[in-house]
């Protein structure tokens, strides 16, 4: 059984690589160091899809080391241990080059067992991952590997090796292809940055085309058909799904509702109204605040509302709370002052409880102080009095500045007109 297309027709130099110019592009630092025929160890870090495989083989070939290839999900130390036996044989004379894949799946132990071979020079290491390998990634490997960032690949680049699939399917069955227009360009455009998908693709519509004679058809109808939701990269656990919450928030953050429609769809489309619930509730309350305290009644109405109807109808009492938060004033004055407090809380040595707080009304005989002395702001005019609430230590503290917003605004007027005093804090 031959294997893939997407594998037969990986390209067998840099400059037939797809995309990631950052990083192979002539004069470019990566490249620079391949070419020197030093391969240092190496962690190559990005989507699936995107060239880090073929790269690694291409590094391997270059360099005329012997390449064994790992995959973190199925991996042992037992596997590993076969690798390095390899360095002491005639194949391995050039030095041994370790591919290991989803290297985020090893565990400690196991990662910690290729330290020594990396360390003396047998093996030398790329591993490659999907995850941000600061978090996933053993530091004592991290500390021994330079980091290369893999990008999604853009359709214009992937366009070259789509046509590249159709010829070479074409050629292998000796038949013609015929192609409707817009063929290639929905299969760049609908594979999410990922080369390896896109030429799946280009192969299923080949294996599944109209033959008639010589000549193989290929609809921009079933195209469509077998690239349905194939544009979509999203991992729940992964990073980008914190990703997309994080533009999520910063769209709503920057007053931007079509932005903000955008990635709401996204986690949609990948049914996770969860995360997109929880993350509504939080943008209510640090990014509009006080400058409209009523969007966190409204998100939270919206969010049950979601839970009780599910998908597909959850998708528009969500997209209100979006457009809702995305549209109203924005402060987050609340989310400041409670950080400051905190930062003093674990910071610094605030003191006990001012005497007039303390729930507590009898005096031992030791008492310097006698009495709660607590004075009732009800009992006064405007319903305040001014008396001590801080501990002693920081008892000038300000943590709560006013936003500059309306609803904020008129508190700050209505704390002057009660103090009777224009030195608050503004």
């Amino acid at each position: 059984m031959p294997a893939p297309l997407a594998d037969r027709i990986r390209p067998a130099s840099l400059d037939d690589m797809v995309g990631q110019q950052h990083l192979f592009s002539k004069g470019c630092y990566l490249r620079r160091i391949i070419e020197s025929g030093n391969v240092p160890n190496m962690i190559f870090y990005g989507p699936p899809g995107v060239g880090k495989t073929t790269a690694a083989r291409i590094i391997s070939d270059r360099a005329g080391m012997k390449l064994h290839k790992l995959n973190g999900t199925s991996a042992g130390i037992a596997d590993i241990k076969e690798v390095i036996a390899d360095t002491n044989t005639f194949e391995g004379m050039n030095g041994v080059l370790l591919y290991l894949d989803e290297i985020q799946y090893l565990n400690k132990k196991q990662q910690q067992s290729l330290l020594e071979y990396i360390e003396n020079g047998q093996i030398t290491l790329i591993a490659s991952t999907t995850e941000n390998p600061y978090f996933y990634v053993y530091s004592a490997i991290l500390s021994r590997s330079a980091v290369f960032e893999f990008k999604p690949v853009t359709a214009a680049d992937i366009i070259p090796a789509c046509r590249r699939a159709f010829d070479i399917m074409a050629g292998e069955n000796n038949v013609t292809v015929d192609i409707e227009q817009g063929v290639i360009e929905h299969i760049a455009n609908g594979c999410g940055g990922d080369v390896r998908k896109s030429v799946s693709i280009c192969e299923l519509c080949f294996l599944g085309g109209e033959r008639s004679g010589d000549t193989v058809s290929v609809t921009l109808e079933e195209a469509k058909a077998l690239a349905h939701r194939s544009n979509m990269r999203y991992d729940r656990d992964g990073d980008e799904h914190y990703d997309l919450l994080s533009a999520l928030q910063k769209s709503i953050r920057g007053s931007d509702e079509n932005a903000a429609l955008h990635y709401a769809a996204r986690l949609m489309e990948a049914g996770d109204i969860i995360s997109l619930s929880r993350r509504l509730l939080v943008i209510a309350s640090e990014d509009i605040g006080l400058a409209y305290p009523m969007a966190a009644v409204i998100t939270k109405s919206c969010v049950d509302s979601a839970m009780q109807l599910g998908l597909p109808e959850a998708r528009i009492p969500l997209a209100e709370a979006v457009v809702l938060l995305a549209t109203s004033p924005k402060s987050n004055s609340a989310y400041m002052a409670i950080n400051e407090a905190l930062e003093d809380v674990r910071t610094k040595e605030c003191g006990t409880f001012p005497r007039a707080l303390q729930n507590k009304h009898y005096d031992g005989a030791d008492a310097k102080e006698k009495g709660q002395n607590y004075l009732y702001p009800h009992d006064y005019p405007g319903h305040w009095v001014k008396q001590q609430y801080l501990p002693d230590p920081i008892k000038d503290k300000v943590y709560y500045r006013f936003g500059d917003n309306k609803t904020e605004q008129a508190a700050l007027m209505y704390r002057k007109k009660v103090t009777g005093q224009d030195a608050v804090q503004s």
